[in-house]
């Protein structure tokens, strides 16, 4: 059985910069004909093969896409798996290889 997921886009907050739409490796993402209240065109999903992979929401600048997937626990319920909030400075990764 096929992982289903599902993608929540904060339609009035969505600048329609189009990465979560390259990022999606189903295309189930893309650009709404309509416009928000700030003018810009948003994301929103388009097909019914989500897998809720999470890479829309882990590129998304503006951090207003929430993932879900199929809940095993409940038939039919979704259970989150991504939401990324509250982002208000650059963020940065670094690795250390300790091993060189």
């Amino acid at each position: 059985m096929a992982i289903k997921g599902a993608v929540q886009v904060e339609i009035e907050t969505c600048k329609g910069c189009e990465l979560c739409i390259e990022a999606c490796p189903q295309d189930t993402l893309a650009l709404s004909k309509d416009i928000n209240k700030s003018g810009y065109h948003y994301a929103v999903q388009i097909h019914d093969n989500c897998t809720g992979c999470t890479n829309c929401a882990l590129v998304c600048p503006e951090a207003i896409i929430t993932v879900y997937r199929q809940s095993k626990k409940k038939k039919g319920e979704r259970e989150e798996v991504a939401r990324i909030s509250n982002v208000r400075n650059n963020v940065s990764i670094s690795i250390n290889d300790n091993d060189n």
